[in-house]
Parts: C-alpha cells; structure tokens; sequence
C-alpha cells in the first residue's frame, strides 16, 4: 500500500472545487481544505474526513480512499446546500484530476446525508467519495 498519493489526492480535489466555475458562483472563494480562523462565512464547502486501506496488487502500489466533502450553509431551507451538492458532486463526476503522484483509475460517488446543523440554524451535506489510485512506484 501506498498513502504517499494522499497529499496529491487532496490537492487536486481542492483544486478542481477552487476552479469550478458553477461552485464559485454559489459560494465565492468559501472551498476550505483547512477551515479559516474566525468566523466562517454562512455557505461553505470543505474536506472533510478520509480513510484508506491498500489497494495493491503484484505488479502495482495503490490505494483506496474514501473521503467527505461537506457543504454547510445558514440559508432555510435545503435548497442551496443541495444546489451546492449537486455542484460538487458534477464537478468530480467525470473530472481528469491530474496528480502530482499516482494516478485516479476511478472517482465515484458513494452517498450522501443531509441534516440541520446545531440549533437547526444550518443545514449541512456530507457527502463521500471513493477514489481508487495507483501509484508510480512499482508494488514492492
């Protein structure tokens, strides 16, 4: 197994959310890998958690990863958190993310929870994805 293709995963995810022309237009810069200091804006996107586990075989180093995106917004109502959702969820659809290690054989979408956030003043979407990578490094 391989986790050295994790940081270039992140990175390109983030970067594909960053550039996305429609994201942009229901959230403004607010794509978080980190969250800021301070208070948060009321709509956002951020990377959330992720697992991986080994996804070698003979001749190839790899992995599994599955990680969360999730969309938070204070506006009533689900309507924009899903309109965010369903923005990012086509964004990383049929995305050729090009990493600086390894490679994406496959990004799919694996499911999604919608709920109210604390005191029912938000309203939240986590969704995760699976990504399966190969790595450059030959399988030891």
């Amino acid at each position: 197994m391989s986790y050295g293709m994790a940081g270039a995963l992140q990175a390109a995810i983030y970067e594909r959310l960053s550039n996305d022309e429609i994201i942009e237009a229901l959230v403004g810069d607010a794509v978080f890998d980190a969250m800021p200091v301070g208070e948060l804006p009321g709509t956002f996107v951020s990377l959330g958690l992720e697992t991986a586990r080994d996804a070698s075989d003979v001749a190839q180093s790899g992995a599994l990863h599955t990680f969360d995106i999730l969309v938070v917004t204070t506006k009533p109502g689900f309507a924009m958190a899903k309109a965010i959702a369903g923005a990012v969820s086509d964004a990383l659809r049929e995305a050729d993310l090009v990493l600086s290690r390894g490679r994406v054989v496959y990004l799919r979408f694996v499911n999604a929870r919608a709920q109210r956030g604390d005191g029912a003043a938000s309203r939240q979407i986590r969704m995760r994805f699976r990504a399966r990578l190969e790595d450059d490094e030959p399988s030891s």
